[in-house]
């Protein structure tokens, strides 16, 4: 059997997670990455997570790495490979360094990076900032550098001055290098003013490159002292390279390195690829989840249980039933091997394995046919699934005759669940579907297909069985009626099943339209609720503010009261008895006038919003709010305050005389410019319960023009009003599109 990880494609996230690894030993990491145990798994789990909430820089491992291997292996490293080797270090321990005080498990895999303290002064000591060797690195190596440079002087100003006294010798006055000695350009045929030892000459054959006499033995020291220096240079680097092969906690540091660049390629992953951190548990619950390889995907959820422990998923071919299966194989490969998972939100089982037989493999080696193949995949899992397994299969009873197909894929389909496995199928045999409907532990799905388009949405319908759309394909694709027709006589038992399930399919996006609407009304009622439970808070605030301003004005009159009668007090006492007395009479009545008696009682029947008679004007109106003596009464277009008792309640039956008044029928207008849509909805409903108390016909409902988002609102709120007859905008010359002209229902 093919490898499970490759039939799930989990080789190609492998590839991506490497794509995002910053260094050798990440990428190796990622490339080998494989299901681990539910600890580490988890381990990895919170590692990403801590990457994803908290990012780093890592340093160069990959020379950090190399160098060391190099190493291992007994080369002699260069100064440069050294110095990048010992730099890499240096920022791998200020990486802990930053890392540790997190306290959490990325410090912890940060502490695994050593100290390398010994390596690293022994580095910073014998190479400068370029790799090269210090004169400091040893004495025996600062003694001949000591030596060297005053002789390469020495030598060079022998030659300057030899050039000098022989201008008409030289070629060009410079000093340059062959065979590792110093030299000087003469003309041809001028040699013998400057006698020495013929080193090289120019392609022309028109210089010759001169090691004068006089120099011969500077050069042959200068060259002794070089070959000294080469060799201790040598020594020194191959010393170094030998420290950093014996450091012992090499191995730790790039181990730490490897592991933090992976955790950090999987955050990029997940922030990538939208993936979401898994939880395990009993049963594999997916929301909204997608085939990470799949460009656009097309999210969905379903669950497998103890209840529901297989989904037979059916319907056309190219429906996105395979992707579904790898999607559910991936989640589970990419959650055991550490990473986030391609949905929303994933709860997991964990399989003691996971059983695939997705697409056509042969085994040419044992000369199988398609059918054969699937069979044998089929009998390792009949054979080794245990109630733990998880399995997907993919075109059950497919490559055969389709009435032994069915039998037997309902018989293994028996098997698995005696056996208790949890996972997914997928078919397009009618009897298995038939046997799926309504038997305990497995449940029939389907791919939902747009006929109209004739197009797959590639979204999953749990509890239905999906159709093959053969004949209704056809039929779209307007093949001759008598042909379908016949056809549809010809269908056995099988067809019959699908044309019940298009029945079926009917009668389920009737009842999904029904929903959509009651869910819609569910909301508008929702909206309305919140609307009259803020406008009765907002009513019972103004209530209490105006009960708190009666109180304050009763209290000043009191406070009133009780200064006069003090002071009355004080009169008697100084001006004598009588007068006082006299004034507390005139006081008495003077309050008597202004309060009657049962002047604050409100008459008996008297409630907000019923209609009453005001004799005292011959007029009728609605009462709007008792104000404690006082009244608010709407008396045609004019509000005004009358005293309570002066009001006559009318019967109900009792229709308001209009005394000579027409029914009054002029146009309203409302300006609901700088509210918001709450207030501007809350006005246009008092607006509206005003106007149908005025008698008014229309309502102008200034709102503006801006961005449209206010008029918009008001007319759905119109639209929904039982009061409106109509609305439309006002003539371009009276506000166009920002008035909004309302006609009431009569």
């Amino acid at each position: 059997m093919r490898d499970v990880l490759e039939v799930l494609e989990f080789p190609k996230v492998r590839a991506l997670l490497a794509e995002r690894a910053k260094t050798p030993l990440g990428r190796r990491l990622a490339l080998a990455l494989a299901p681990l145990s539910q600890e580490e798994a988890e381990r990895r789990h919170q590692l990403t997570q801590e990457a994803l909430a908290y990012p780093y820089t890592l340093p160069e491992a990959g020379t950090l790495e190399e160098a060391y291997q190099k190493a291992q292996g007994g080369a002699r490293l260069s100064g440069l490979e050294l110095l990048k080797g010992a730099q890499a270090l240096e920022e791998a321990i200020a990486l802990k360094e930053e890392l540790l005080p997190l306290q959490n498990l990325l410090s912890q895999v940060a502490a695994g990076i050593g100290d390398h303290g010994a390596f690293l002064t022994k580095v910073r000591k014998a190479l400068d900032e370029e790799g090269a060797v210090r004169d400091e690195a040893s004495p025996k190596l600062f003694a001949i550098r000591r030596e060297l440079k005053p002789l390469r002087q020495q030598i060079l100003d022998k030659l300057y001055a030899l050039m000098d006294r022989h201008p008409e010798a030289i070629q060009d006055r410079f000093v340059t290098l062959r065979r590792e000695r110093y030299c000087i350009p003469v003309r041809a045929g001028m040699a013998q003013r400057i006698p020495g030892l013929l080193l090289d000459e120019s392609e022309s054959g028109a210089t010759l490159f001169i090691e004068p006499l006089s120099v011969v033995k500077l050069n042959n020291r200068l060259q002794a002292l070089r070959l000294q220096e080469e060799e201790e240079v040598n020594r020194i680097l191959r010393e170094l390279s030998e420290a950093l092969a014996a450091d012992e906690e090499m191995p730790g540091t790039l181990e730490a390195l490897g592991l933090l660049d992976l955790v950090q390629a999987q955050a990029s992953l997940a922030r990538d690829f939208g993936l979401s951190r898994p939880r395990f548990g009993e049963a594999y619950e997916l929301f909204q989840a997608f085939h990470p390889l799949i460009p656009n995907p097309v999210p969905n959820s379903l669950a497998l249980d103890g209840e529901r422990r297989l989904i037979l998923i059916s319907g056309p071919n190219m429906g996105g039933k395979t992707a579904l299966l790898k999607t559910l194989g991936l989640a589970v490969l990419m959650a055991q091997s550490g990473l986030f998972v391609a949905a929303k939100k994933a709860t997991l089982a964990w399989p003691d394995r996971v059983f695939a037989d997705i697409g056509d493999e042969q085994s040419l080696q044992e000369n199988l046919s398609t059918f054969a193949g699937h069979l044998s995949r089929l009998k390792e899992m009949l054979e080794s699934a245990t109630a733990q397994s998880l399995v997907l299969i993919d075109e059950l009873g497919s490559g055969t005759d389709p009435e032994e197909g069915a039998a037997l894929s309902q018989a293994i389909l028996e098997a698995l669940l005696e056996k208790g496995v949890k996972g997914l199928v997928t078919t397009h045999l009618s009897p298995l579907k038939a046997f799926a409907q309504g038997r305990t532990g497995i449940q029939n799905a389907s791919m939902r297909f747009d006929l109209e388009g004739l197009r797959p949405t590639y979204e999953l319908v749990l509890g239905v069985p999906g159709r093959s759309y053969a004949l209704a394909i056809a039929r779209r694709l307007s093949l001759p009626e008598a042909v379908l027709k016949r056809a549809e006589s010809l269908l056995p038992q099988g067809g019959r099943l699908e044309a019940l399930l298009e029945e079926l399919e009917a009668e389920r996006l009737r009842l999904e339209e029904e929903r959509s609407q009651l869910l819609s009304q569910m909301a508008q009622v929702e909206a309305l609720r919140k609307r009259l439970e803020e406008r009765e808070a907002r009513f019972e605030e103004e209530r209490q503010e105006r009960l708190k301003a009666l109180e304050e004005e009763v209290r000043q009159k009191l406070l009133k009261v009780e200064a006069e009668l003090k002071a009355l007090k004080e009169k008697a006492k100084t001006q004598g008895k009588k007068d006082a007395l006299r004034e507390l009479l005139a006081l008495r009545e003077r309050y008597a006038r202004a309060t009657p008696k049962g002047a604050l009682e409100v008459p008996r029947g008297l409630e907000a919003g019923q209609m009453v008679e005001i004799p005292s004007l011959r007029r009728q109106g609605r009462l709007l709010e008792l104000r404690g003596e006082e009244a608010l009464v709407q008396v045609g277009p004019v509000k005004m305050t009358v005293k309570a008792k002066e009001l006559t309640p009318l019967k109900a039956q009792e229709t308001p005389k209009a005394i000579g008044l027409k029914p009054r029928r002029e146009v309203k207008e409302v300006d609901l410019r700088g509210l918001t849509v709450e207030e501007a909805l809350l006005e246009v409903d008092s607006a509206l319960e005003e106007a149908r108390a005025l008698g008014l016909t229309t309502l102008r409902l200034l709102h503006g023009k801006g961005t449209g988002a206010l008029r918009q609102a008001i007319r759905e709120a119109l639209r929904r009003d039982k009061r409106v007859e109509t609305f439309a905008d006002a003539p371009p010359h009276e506000g166009g599109h920002g008035v909004t002209v309302v006609v009431l229902k009569g």
